[in-house]
């Protein structure tokens, strides 16, 4: 699996450095080349000439040691890295990579490194999710690094939660993922909605739903990891946009979302409309904000175009998934959309359920293709979900 590859693993300082030994062992078992790095304080957990063993060579702590040959050691060894783990990565050493400190022989060797980056977090639970920790771990998602997150569960020193060093074949898995990229869809065009659209009232109000885009940034996201060329629509969230994309185009509306997908439709080969879309609007919109007054308001509403439909209508031999957020009879709703709107397939959800739908991070979906393919999923985080989606798409595309 590793064959002809060299892994760098930075240990530090925590009660999991025993895992990484198992780790080690096993990485050594798939034909990688390992080379261990390890702090002061890691060595205070397990001996360095463990290491040593487990890897079959030699085993780097200090910044000046003894040179038995001239090499300038932590230049060599960030060079000669196909992927660079830390594992454990302790609060401390993330919150230095973060900050471009460079004061021993892992951070100094991970800064000079260009290669691929993977963070394995081990700390306690109330460290874990502190808002600083969790800021630098984001600013270091955003610069590039990998991180294979922590498990749930109880920790070492007693108490429950996020925090546990992932299991080796978690880290195995992101490693093989790092090194050997599945891009089944590299260089296919994919065009994403996703977000709320909001319909104005006057200058002050609009009309808008529950949808925080969650889910639709995750489909292109992972659409992203897959190969692709992504095209996100975006009505108005408060997520950062997704690294890679081809284009980013933000909306309000209906009509200007209806726009924007006519304008990219014909230079897209798959289309997965997760947006939200508001389906009235305003029949008029006051210039000034309308005032308060004794007795109801009344508010007429008309139609906003049918983006899902037009798609359907026009998308020849594009692949075309949507979604049914339903609130009953949600599987017979769920397919009489599928036929109507003309899709390949349909994600159904009942918004109803605890930790599913809008806003949360977690959604319960059903997977529904016009050959009549059912598959019931149970809950899963988003980004979960965004694979599943992702590999029904390649599923579909092998087909055509």
């Amino acid at each position: 699996m590793f064959k002809d590859k060299t892994i760098v693993i930075g240990v530090t300082g925590g009660i999991a450095v025993y895992k990484v030994c198992d780790l080690v062992s096993r990485l050594k078992k798939l034909n990688a080349t390992v080379k261990v790095i390890m702090t002061k304080s890691a060595a205070q957990f397990v001996s360095p000439l463990t290491f040593q063993t487990l890897s079959a060579g030699k085993v780097y702590t200090e910044m000046f040691e003894y040179l038995d040959h001239w090499d300038v050691e932590h230049i060599s060894v960030a060079k000669s890295a196909d992927v660079f783990l830390v594992a454990p990565a302790t609060a401390n050493v993330i919150g230095k990579i973060r900050h471009g400190i460079a004061d021993d022989m892992l951070t100094t060797t991970i800064m000079a490194s260009t290669a691929p980056k993977v963070i394995a977090p081990a700390m306690n639970t109330n460290m874990y999710m502190n808002p600083v920790v969790q800021d630098n771990m984001k600013t270091l998602k955003n610069l590039g690094y990998i991180f294979a997150e922590p498990d749930s569960g109880y920790l070492a020193c007693g108490d429950l939660g996020a925090g546990r060093l992932t299991d080796a074949e978690n880290i195995i898995a992101k490693l093989e993922e790092v090194l050997n990229p599945y891009k089944p869809l590299e260089g296919r065009t994919v065009l994403v909605t996703a977000g709320p659209t909001q319909e104005s009232l006057d200058p002050v109000r609009y009309l808008t739903n529950h949808s925080t885009g969650k889910m639709g940034y995750a489909i292109a996201r992972k659409a992203v990891e897959f190969g692709a060329k992504v095209t996100l629509i975006s009505g108005p969230v408060n997520i950062e946009k997704p690294d890679g994309l081809l284009k980013f185009i933000g909306i309000k509306s209906a009509d200007e979302m209806f726009e924007a997908v006519k304008d990219e439709l014909d230079s897209i080969e798959i289309v997965i409309k997760s947006a939200a879309v508001a389906d009235y609007r305003p029949i008029s919109v006051a210039d000034n904000k309308i005032k308060k007054k004794d007795g109801n308001l009344n508010i007429e509403l008309e139609r906003n175009p049918d983006i899902l439909k037009y798609i359907g209508q026009h998308k020849g031999d594009k692949i075309l998934a949507g979604f049914a957020a339903e609130t009953e009879n949600i599987i017979e709703n769920g397919k009489r959309k599928l036929v109507s709107k003309n899709l390949d397939f349909i994600i159904i959800n009942n918004i109803k359920e605890t930790d599913a739908g809008f806003g949360t991070d977690t959604n319960i979906v059903t997977i529904l293709d016009k050959y009549g393919v059912q598959k019931d999923y149970e809950k899963m985080l988003k980004d979960e979900v965004a694979k599943e989606i992702l590999d029904k798409i390649v599923e579909i595309s092998s087909q055509k």
